[in-house]
């Protein structure tokens, strides 16, 4: 039984990973393969890459794309969710700032340099027309729960995160949601050491068949929103009103999305150059 480790954020989105993996459906194929959840997102799983913790991760776009450029020796093999990530900003549920043009120049909370909270609140400051050197500030705070922390006790001041995921903190008062900031491009891809990849092929390509399957007919299992809201203890019509917004892929991200993102990157400082197509990608 070949053993493969994969990571991912414990969020809806990667539902379809754990389904598969409660049916058996890799051992079936002889590869035992063990999920691990990455709480600190983006930035964590590109060190698991790095160091050989996680041989596959499904991990933000934009994150990925940056970190092969700094030198990751991996590839993204596969779009996993083809629509944007919409992500909320929050502030505390008792601050002071009630709208965007208030937290300028402010505290982001991220969980770190690098990661998908740290992007993205570029993209924010440039939709906004901020000085990207002047109106950015950041605390690191590692997760999600360091975010709760930051921004009750005032270490940060604001914080972006994936809309849906952070609603119940909204429902209970701990944070305040002041605007939204869709990502311009889709929102997670499957990424693989490049390593593993040479040696794998075959175990790779059924991994991604597997998991193809299933993202193919999530929307229509039995029940999957009630699913969803009791797994991950969200309000049934918050799941029902993300299921409609998301589309999952079975293709890979093609060139004009990768050109896209890089020349995005490349105006907010965070790469210093694009890089070809041919070096971020591999076609299983």
């Amino acid at each position: 039984m070949k053993k493969v480790n994969i990571g991912g954020v414990p969020e809806h989105f990667n539902l379809a990973w754990y389904l598969t993996l409660k049916n058996g459906e890799y051992k079936a194929e002889g590869i035992n393969l063990r999920w691990h959840d990455y709480h600190g997102g983006t930035g964590a799983m590109c060190q698991g890459l790095r160091t050989g913790d996680i041989d596959i991760a499904v991990i933000l776009t934009e994150g990925i794309i940056k970190d092969i450029i700094a030198g990751n020796p991996s590839s993204i093999v596969q779009t996993f969710v083809e629509t944007p990530l919409i992500w909320g900003i929050h502030v505390a549920d008792k601050s002071s700032f009630k709208t965007i043009e208030d937290i300028k120049g402010t505290r982001a909370a991220i969980s770190r340099y690098g990661s998908g909270s740290h992007l993205m609140a570029y993209i924010n400051a440039k939709n906004n027309a901020w000085n990207l050197e002047k109106d950015l500030n950041f605390e690191v705070i590692k997760n999600l729960n360091g975010a709760v922390e930051g921004l009750t006790y005032g270490a940060a001041d604001y914080f972006l995160w994936e809309k849906f995921t952070t609603k119940p903190l909204v429902d209970d008062g701990v944070f305040r949601r002041i605007g939204e900031c869709p990502s311009p491009w889709p929102c997670f891809v499957i990424a693989v050491r490049n390593e593993f990849i040479e040696n794998n092929e075959e175990d790779l390509k059924t991994i991604l068949e597997t998991i193809n399957l299933t993202t193919s007919e999530f929307k229509s299992i039995p029940s999957i929103d009630k699913t969803i809201s009791n797994r991950y203890d969200q309000e049934l019509e918050d799941v029902q009103e993300w299921l409609s917004l998301t589309e999952w892929s079975q293709e890979l991200i093609d060139e004009k999305t990768v050109t896209n993102v890089q020349e995005e990157l490349l105006k907010l400082d965070i790469i210093p150059k694009k890089v070809a197509y041919s070096e971020l990608i591999y076609k299983v």
